[in-house]
């Protein structure tokens, strides 16, 4: 066997000098790597408290959001949930004409037709009535609270030479529809 060969004290100061070299190169590489931890989870930290402050503000106009919908719901008597597409349109002219009927408005010709896509409504309803001019008046004032996405398009007065009393309407109505619109919101929303 051979025998260990002692270390010169050069060498003994570059082994040394190469231990601490390599100690520091360890203890920084270390400190890089902690460093990135901890500015990775700040990063985290402070995306985190950037959206909870965005939900902090989106929340504060929840309330009025809320408050303005209702009331519209409650002017106009409209609640988009209960509403089905399908049936809509059949609905919306049953209810014109009940409210006609009811007015004192005598009912006549009623015309449905499709509607544009593009331009976000169901279908066009055509009526055309006849009666006292406070009871059309009155018609026409209540068409939009019916509980339907209802927007008058045109009305068309004319005078019916049989009774000089009463007035003849048509008027052409717009059926929203209340799913494009939907869409449309913002994603918040």
């Amino acid at each position: 066997m051979k025998a260990i060969r002692t270390l010169t004290a050069s060498e003994k100061r570059t082994v040394r000098l190469a231990a601490m070299v390599l100690a520091g190169f360890l203890a920084l590489f270390v400190a890089y790597k902690i460093f990135l931890f901890f500015q990775q989870r700040h990063g985290a930290y402070l995306k985190m408290a950037t959206e909870a402050q965005q939900l902090k503000i989106e929340s504060k106009t929840y309330p009025d959001k809320v408050a303005m919908v209702k009331k519209l719901m409650d002017d106009f008597q409209l609640d988009p949930a209960k509403l089905v597409k399908s049936s809509v349109m059949a609905e919306a002219s049953a209810a014109i004409q009940k409210a006609a009927a009811g007015g004192g408005v005598k009912p006549g010709a009623i015309r449905e037709s499709p509607g544009h896509s593009s331009k976000k409504e169901l279908g066009t309803i055509q009526f055309e009535g006849s009666g006292p001019v406070t009871s059309v008046i009155s018609l026409l004032h209540r068409l939009p609270l019916l509980g339907y996405p209802l927007v008058i398009d045109s009305v068309q007065f004319t005078s019916d030479p049989m009774r000089p009393d009463q007035i003849k309407l048509a008027v052409t109505i717009l059926v929203l529809d209340f799913e494009q619109w939907k869409k449309t919101e913002a994603p918040h929303a």
